[in-house]
């Protein structure tokens, strides 16, 4: 797992809109967040607590951007179906996910598969990560990132 004090992984992935995201991109402090599945209860809770509390995220200047290996009309699909604010970007080969240390073997219902693990990640505006939160829960979790940015 990738530890603060690491340099992020720079990355560049197509948005629910089909436009090019680059990490390079932000000059401050950046929330990454790695999800399963567009849609699913777990993913949603995740997202709409981040929406719920997008006033005090844009207060900081802190952009959000939620990463899963769904293809873009899913996402399209789901941040307007939740109303989300935020960026939600494709990595559907999983290569971000993986330099991420967040995609690999998953077990569900005796299926094994591989697919995208529940981390979320604050970047600084060096580049460098801040903070890292491991296999999350999803409910309070947007919460839980706006205290360590205080």
């Amino acid at each position: 797992m990738l530890e603060p004090g690491q340099q992020a992984p720079s990355f560049e992935l197509p948005n629910h809109a089909g436009e090019t995201v680059s990490l390079d991109n932000f000059d401050g402090r950046v929330v990454v967040y790695f999800y399963p599945r567009a849609d699913t209860a777990g993913c949603t809770t995740e997202a709409c607590g981040f929406r719920d509390s997008w006033e005090a995220f844009e207060k900081r200047g802190v952009p959000v951007l939620g990463i899963s290996d769904d293809p873009i009309s899913d996402l399209d699909k789901f941040r307007e179906k939740h109303d989300l604010p935020f960026e939600l970007l494709s990595d559907e080969s999983g290569e971000v996910a993986n330099a991420y240390d967040s995609y690999g073997e998953k077990n569900m219902f005796g299926n094994t598969f591989d697919g995208v693990f529940r981390n979320t990640f604050v970047v600084g505006s060096d580049g460098t990560i801040e903070h890292v939160f491991e296999d999350v829960s999803p409910d309070g979790h947007a919460t839980e990132i706006l205290s360590t940015l205080e």
